[in-house]
């Protein structure tokens, strides 16, 4: 990957992050499961992680 390609990847993960914020508000409000969406939120936090020390790296 080069360095737009990862943060063209970032800003989606980002977009999808707050998506499913939003949806994580709206379960909790109705008292719903969220340890999917839960589950989720982590994994895209760990992949931007990932990819922004890939950055620093370039």
């Amino acid at each position: 990957m080069n360095r737009k390609e990862i943060e063209d990847k970032i800003e989606e993960l980002k977009s999808d992050h707050t998506r499913l914020s939003a949806d994580m508000e709206k379960l909790v409000y109705v008292k719903g499961k969220t340890e999917i969406t839960d589950k989720e939120l982590e994994r895209i936090e760990k992949e931007i992680a990932e990819l922004r020390k890939k950055l620093q790296t370039m």
